[in-house]
């Protein structure tokens, strides 16, 4: 485990060490935030095995459409990741007209993502199945299922938005028991919409994409109620449409590198999904179990890591620079464990556990391999996860962005075709690839943060809280 060092590097200044002030514990946001987004994969598990109810060609279908329309979800985290990191480092300055001010403005630029966003993916749907080699039988299946999944992005916007608003507050058991009820009524209506009940005629997996933009709806409501009854913020008609230049500009600052960042990772992720699809069906089923049991073990560090950032943000905003170099250290330590200790249990168990989706021998043999793989594939991912969300909420945004570019482009799609397709290894390959690629760009990131250099954005960061809070601003 790397260890901070004591001297400071040439662009830093020595961490601070104020006294915390009394902050929730790191547990206390992660418990409310991993049950949510347990609950978020297991929905989608539930889909993905209603789906395998009608055949593997559907299985494969319903994980490449949703691999599209999560793609194109990213968008949202342009102004959602930053917004969230503006309005805790507010919150930790003590300026609450400034963080009210953010969550309006990000609400209008949800807007026109999300209408953005959703037009585009009608309009391309079928020619980005077929760019990404999609079989012709799964084509079939997949192009209305991806149409009507556009809907779904833009109800979406709102409540990706919404939500992030909630954290930031530190209301995370508000935000958990709005999604337990919007994936509960998603999953009430999935199952006779998909199979059909009384004078309900089966739908297949669009089905699941009616259900889920019904449940989306419901998701708004239930966030409003929680923005007036938690925040005391009500929308006027405006917010939903004005786009504030002059308040998103610090959202973008933080948002629009982290935002990069995904869409690169997902247009990598893409790309050899690409090359899984040529290589036919029954692979990229495999890959699409093998990729939604992957999101169960991941989970606990993106818990950790978002919730980390959230923490974070305030202790910046409150100058509190040694608790925040203390809060990642622990944080990480505990992502790394508890990935890893997970990604073994699965991987034991995983002959058993694939024969809930498939009986296909030779799925399940790939399967159980690459999840061998992702046991040594998790601390990586550990690292990115953590680290990652620690730099962006200093405001130190852009370095993840370059490091992590370079690393998808040569790392994890050039490793995908070398070693999946050059070499002939397959799906095995392919994660060998991406297990590589999480430890390069995490290692990077730690050095990064261990050699202190944030700093000089968490200077640039307080200069802006006094400008934009001169009264409660520290001298």
């Amino acid at each position: 485990m790397l260890r901070p060092s004591h001297r400071p590097s040439r662009h830093s200044a020595p961490i601070t060490t104020t006294t915390p002030a009394n902050h929730p514990r790191l547990i206390a946001i992660t418990g409310p935030l991993l049950a949510e987004l347990v609950l978020g994969i297991f929905v989608g598990l539930v889909g993905l095995w209603l789906a395998s109810k009608v055949s593997d060609t559907a299985s494969a279908a319903f994980g490449l459409a949703n691999q599209v329309q999560a793609t194109f979800f990213l968008l949202f985290r342009i102004i959602g990741m930053g917004a969230s990191v503006v309005i805790t480092q507010n919150l930790g300055a003590g300026n609450r007209q400034a963080a009210d001010d953010m969550a309006r403005a990000s609400l209008g630029a949800s807007t026109w993502i999300g209408i953005g966003a959703g037009t585009m993916l009608v309009l391309l749907a079928g020619a980005l199945l077929r760019l990404l080699n999609a079989p012709h039988d799964v084509l079939l299946i997949a192009d209305p299922y991806l149409r009507m999944l556009a809907l779904v992005l833009l109800l979406d916007a709102f409540n990706a938005c919404m939500g992030s608003v909630m954290r930031a507050h530190m209301f995370t058991a508000d935000t958990l028991m709005t999604m337990i009820l919007m994936h509960v009524f998603h999953l009430l209506l999935s199952i006779p919409l998909m199979g059909g009940w009384g004078p309900i005629p089966a739908m297949g997996i669009i089905g699941f994409a009616v259900a889920a933009a019904l449940s989306r709806l419901f998701g708004i409501v239930l966030h409003l109620t929680l923005w007036r009854w938690r925040l005391h913020l009500v929308p006027n008609l405006r917010d939903w449409w004005q786009l504030r230049r002059d308040l998103l500009a610090a959202a973008l600052h933080i948002g629009l590198p982290g935002a990069a960042e995904n869409i690169a990772y997902r247009l990598a992720l893409l790309a050899t999904v690409s090359m899984t699809a040529s290589m036919g069906a029954n692979a990229l089923a495999a890959h699409s179990y093998t990729t939604q049991i992957s999101f169960f073990i991941l989970v606990f560090s993106l818990a950790v890591g978002f919730s980390c950032e959230i923490m974070v943000g305030h202790l910046i905003g409150a100058r509190q620079l040694g608790q925040a170099h203390r809060l990642v250290s622990k944080s990480l330590k505990l992502a790394i464990f508890v990935s890893t200790s997970v990604a073994l249990l699965v991987a034991v168990s995983s002959p058993w556990l694939m024969h809930f989706f498939t009986r296909d021998p030779a799925i399940i043999k790939t399967c159980t391999t690459l999840l061998w793989i992702t046991v040594l594939l998790e601390p990586g991912r550990a690292f990115n996860l953590v680290v990652i969300n620690a730099l962006r909420a200093t405001g130190d945004a852009r370095f993840p962005v370059a490091a992590g570019i370079l690393s998808m482009i040569i790392v994890m799609t050039g490793g995908s075709w070398l070693f999946g397709v050059y070499f002939h290894l397959g799906l095995p390959g392919i994660w060998v690839a991406y297990a590589l690629d999480e430890w390069t760009r995490g290692l990077i990131m730690c050095t990064r943060w261990w050699r202190q250099g944030w700093i000089p954005a968490v200077r640039k960061t307080n200069r802006r809280l006094r400008n934009d809070n001169p009264v409660h601003g520290h001298p």
